[in-house]
């Protein structure tokens, strides 16, 4: 999930890692799961006068970094689309296009598109009725604790039977079917209260914001890789000289434009593991806000769910003679998500855990 927890025992979610939740107590007998999880939540704020912030979003500095980040794509997407437009409509028209593409990000915060960005790219739609009444009162109380108003932002539903939520843009918090209606509202409060950190901290709209303005670069980046290996296939069909005299002529190219543009490109080499650090450091940093809102212990329980399905899997790839890939050095820099026992221990003060 954009969203994530960490803490105690999970009551919640059977199967917790004795590792991370100590002693377990012998299992209750079977009960018929409800259709609708227990409503366990503290509305403390529930027709309660309520201090709204001054400012209702805004960018910490994670969100700095991952437009920080972004610039060198920036420029080469810059460069694309100039190029395009001044090469087929001309200097009066290409440079409007020019314009008009800059401008364009502004449409993050266009809640129109917004919505529509999150209903057809992402799969989200407006929570029927008996969803919404459900989500609307827990949602109240966790942006009452905020201070943030709750009509700031858009609820919206994912069918989907996966523990997760997401930030969109700057004002949509999806959820999905599956923790609206199978965890505690306690949970499900500090699920929404995740992703309203990252709504508050400037992570939802900054990377959507960096995504936008770094796409021609790489749409230019995927073509040319494409046609090199068009032109490697072709030079394939004749000779392995040929082949080898172009895939020489490549490499210079390369070359050449790292020296040329070393200030461009080893930026843009570095940027996919910077992206991913900074993704790691706002999932820490939204899970510290949902636990300074009071929802610790209910992140701590989410968070061992994690963990209770990553091992499972284990479990039963090991039952079939399969052992499940661990993820290499690289593959875990490139990880925009820190592991479960990591977010765990940043949660540590929140739940006052005996060191």
């Amino acid at each position: 999930m954009g969203a994530g927890a960490g803490g105690p025992a999970a009551p919640g979610f059977p199967g917790a890692d004795p590792r991370l939740a100590g002693p377990q107590p012998q299992p209750a007998p079977f009960v018929p799961r409800p259709a609708v999880a227990p409503d366990d939540l503290d509305y403390r704020h529930q027709g309660a006068r309520v201090h709204l912030a001054s400012h209702q979003r805004g960018a910490d500095a994670t969100a700095v970094g991952q437009l920080a980040t972004q610039i060198p794509g920036a420029l080469v997407s810059l460069a694309v689309v100039s190029a395009l437009a001044l090469g087929l409509f001309g200097t009066v028209v290409g440079w409007l296009v020019i314009v008009a593409w800059v401008a364009s990000g502004a449409l993050v915060f266009h809640r129109p598109t917004e919505l529509r960005f999150a209903r057809h790219a992402l799969r989200l739609r407006p929570p029927l009725a008996e969803e919404r009444a459900r989500l609307e009162p827990i949602w109240r109380e966790v942006t009452a604790r905020a201070g943030i108003e709750a009509n700031t932002y858009e609820l919206m539903v994912e069918n989907s039977d996966d523990l997760n939520a997401v930030a969109v843009a700057g004002h949509v918090v999806g959820v999905t079917t599956y923790s609206l209606n199978r965890i505690p509202s306690s949970n499900l409060a500090a699920v929404l209260a995740h992703e309203l950190g990252h709504h508050t901290g400037g992570h939802a709209w900054a990377g959507l914001l960096g995504y936008w303005y770094s796409l021609p670069g790489r749409l230019a980046w995927a073509f040319t890789r494409g046609m090199a290996r068009v032109a490697l296939a072709v030079a394939g069909v004749f000779s392995a000289a040929a082949t080898g005299l172009l895939i020489l002529f490549m490499g210079m190219f390369v070359v050449a434009g790292f020296l040329v543009a070393w200030y461009i490109t080893i930026p843009l080499v570095v940027a996919p593991y910077l992206l991913a650090w900074a993704g790691r450091l706002g999932e820490l940093r939204a899970d510290q806000q949902a636990a300074a809102l009071g929802f610790a212990p209910e992140m701590a329980e989410v968070l061992h769910h994690f963990q209770a399905e990553e091992d499972a899997a284990k479990a039963a790839a090991a039952g079939q003679g399969k052992k499940l890939q661990e993820p290499t050095g690289l593959a875990r820099l490139l990880s925009t998500h820190p592991d479960n026992y990591t977010r765990l221990r940043a949660l540590e003060p929140y739940l006052q855990l005996p060191r």
